[in-house]
């Protein structure tokens, strides 16, 4: 049986990346930063799961970014299209498999903060896991114990901190919270998650940082704040904002991507 890493080190050839981004909802312009990518669609590798949301194309972006090799995936599929918290298992397993070490996940949030505008950057620090389900339930033996302390890597968000800083972009920091979806969240909720501390929502993220430790990837994640919480400031949010609000975060993204290779190439040295 054709399994997606062989499709993926065919196609690759001689390209070794130990880094991987997964791009959010209508971040894939993201993706444009790679020097001369080999595109290959999801489609094309077996297991991996073929969006059915706009927003996210499913496509594989293989090259460098800021001279580093680097594996791009333009979209996601979401816990929520199939009822299927390990959506993403396939694709977890395959960068593990292929040499990867380092999972960037970006995604659309929700702000629980009226002073974290839709526009902004949020380092995610730590999650809460609210959708009731779990994308290691079924795993078999003792490897579903996966300790989540440390989910998200120190060194990478100290590497990430800097290279905010660097490109001059204020970058946020917060927990966020996974909500199943794919309606949004009511008032309430937005309340009682902002009781408990977090800074953003969303429906996503926290699945593949729990497979990314499981297959153990370190994890940094990075939250394109699109809209206000259900309620604050009267905010409803739709899908629609989330895809307008996210587009507008393309060059603030690509920046600080961009600039977290190169220094990741620099400490590599």
């Amino acid at each position: 049986m054709i399994r997606s890493v062989d499709v993926l080190r065919q196609r690759l050839g001689t390209l070794r990346p130990d880094t991987a981004i997964i791009l959010g909802s209508s971040l894939g312009p993201v993706a444009e930063a790679v020097t001369s990518p080999i595109r290959i669609p999801y489609r094309d590798l077996p297991g991996f799961p073929v969006p059915s949301i706009s927003g996210h194309t499913g496509e594989v972006f293989a090259g460098h970014l800021s001279g580093r090799p680097i594996l791009v995936l333009r979209g996601r599929g979401h816990p929520y299209e199939r009822g299927d918290a390990a959506i993403m298992r396939p694709v977890i397993e395959a960068l593990q498999v292929l040499g990867v070490t380092t999972l960037i996940l970006t995604n659309a949030a929700g702000s629980l903060n009226p002073e974290m505008r839709p526009g902004s950057l949020m380092l995610i620090t730590d999650h809460i896991n609210f959708s009731g389900m779990n994308p290691l339930v079924g795993e078999e033996g003792d490897k579903g114990f996966v300790p989540m302390t440390a989910a998200y890597d120190a060194e990478l968000a100290g590497t990430m901190r800097r290279a905010a800083e660097a490109e001059k972009i204020a970058l946020h920091e917060g927990v966020y919270v996974w909500f199943s979806g794919p309606s949004f969240e009511t008032p309430a909720e937005i309340r009682m998650a902002q009781s408990w501390g977090a800074q953003a929502v969303g429906m996503s993220t926290v699945p593949e940082t729990i497979l990314a430790r499981r297959f153990g990837l370190r994890v940094a994640g990075i939250s394109v704040i699109t809209n206000l919480g259900a309620g604050i400031e009267g905010a409803s949010p739709s899908h629609e904002e989330t895809k307008s609000e996210g587009v507008k975060a393309v060059g603030d993204m690509t920046r600080l991507l961009s600039r977290f290779a190169a220094l990741q190439s620099v400490m590599s040295r």
